[in-house]
């Protein structure tokens, strides 16, 4: 008896990974998500937004991060899903790959931070659906430092799981936020 071999394609299989969770458990949770909950701290401390002298919002961000890390808001789990995540790996694979997180100007707004997130999550699934098997196959190279000699595969499963990640942890926080509100 012989069993049948079933072509898999890579490409539709490690974006259907996250594209399943993006369209059916993270995008939706993020619905109704109001200015104040988005910059809401549960704990003194917290790493959130902080405006610069000129105005502009940055995010904080220590390597290695201080032991233990701090706490961090809904405002900068977004933001950190957005840049580092998803946007710095869209433009250093699919785009001009001059995109650097200090220098953007982050949105003071929940509304601004969800079109910023859609934004970076459709160049990557765009560049994820582009690459083929030649290109999952190719080195990530020196922009992903420790990625930097696996394949490009190997890049888009932790960018999968840093997406599934961060976006679970910005639903807890929105249930916390919800649950400690009078009435």
């Amino acid at each position: 008896m012989t069993t049948a071999v079933i072509e898999i394609d890579w490409n539709a299989e490690l974006l259907e990974q996250l594209d399943w969770h993006w369209t059916n458990h993270l995008r939706p949770r993020m619905d109704g998500l109001t200015d104040e909950e988005y910059l809401w701290q549960p704990v003194a401390g917290c790493y959130t937004l902080r405006q610069r002298n000129d105005g502009t919002l940055e995010l904080p961000w220590e390597f290695p991060e201080p032991s233990p890390p701090p706490f961090t808001t809904i405002a900068w789990r977004l933001c950190h899903i957005v840049g580092p995540v998803l946007r710095q790996r869209a433009e250093n694979h699919f785009g001009s790959g001059t995109w650097r997180w200090r220098d953007v100007h982050w949105p003071p707004t929940a509304a601004g931070a969800l079109a910023m997130l859609d934004d970076a999550y459709a160049m990557w699934a765009d560049g994820v659906r582009s690459l083929g098997p030649d290109g999952l196959a190719r080195p990530c190279g020196p922009a992903e430092g420790p990625f930097s000699a696996y394949p490009l595969a190997t890049l888009v499963l932790h960018i999968n799981r840093e997406v599934i990640h961060h976006g679970a942890e910005v639903a807890c926080l929105r249930d916390l936020y919800r649950d400690q509100q009078p009435g």
